[in-house]
């Protein structure tokens, strides 16, 4: 959740970027910045996420000033047919919520066979020389121009789920796997 928390507001900054001039004014802006993340169709979803919450359209202020057909037939409804148009929407809105969790669910997969595409399937064998990756907090890591790769490494075992037990080149066994995408072949 927090992710998406995190990407709502990216959009909101992406909004005002483009409204104000003068980074001192963007308090100023940011009730117009919100209508227009609120009634925006998101990709991810199909439908923007005004509808998702209230389960009708937003009306934005040109339909006050100039009255849409929406508004002018929400006008001229009698009470009970106000009502019954109300329960209607709100009958609507758990068919829209299952309509907005399979494009969820479609547009998850293509993300998925999108990133996959990119994958590239790495098999290690025992007996196969590895590079081990240096990372930051290691006390290897020496700066910015130090190597990012220790090694090599002798692959002694290899696990089910991508882990690799290595050993030393001269045959002793580390104790602890590690996660097979933290190495790479190393060819002599």
């Amino acid at each position: 959740m927090n992710g998406a928390v995190e990407a709502a507001n990216k959009n909101i900054k992406k909004i005002l970027r483009k409204m104000v001039d003068n980074y001192k004014q963007w308090h100023e802006k940011l009730p117009f910045a919100l209508l227009g993340y609120r009634t925006t169709v998101c990709t991810s979803t199909g439908e923007t996420p005004y509808l998702l919450v209230y389960g009708t359209e937003a009306v934005i202020p040109a339909e006050v000033e100039i009255p849409s057909l929406r508004i002018i037939q929400e006008v001229e409804l009698s009470d009970a047919e106000w009502i019954r148009s109300r329960y209607e929407q709100l009958a609507l809105i758990d068919g829209k919520i299952m309509n907005t969790v399979c494009h969820d669910q479609l547009y998850q997969n293509r993300m998925t066979r999108s990133f996959n595409k990119k994958v590239r399937s790495r098999q290690f064998m025992p007996g196969q020389l590895v590079l081990k990756r240096i990372f930051p907090h290691q006390d290897e890591a020496k700066g910015k121009f130090s190597a990012n790769w220790q090694g090599p490494y002798m692959v002694h075992r290899v696990l089910t789920g991508g882990a690799i037990i290595l050993a030393e080149m001269d045959r002793e066994i580390w104790p602890k796997p590690i996660d097979s995408d933290v190495v790479k072949r190393y060819y002599v």
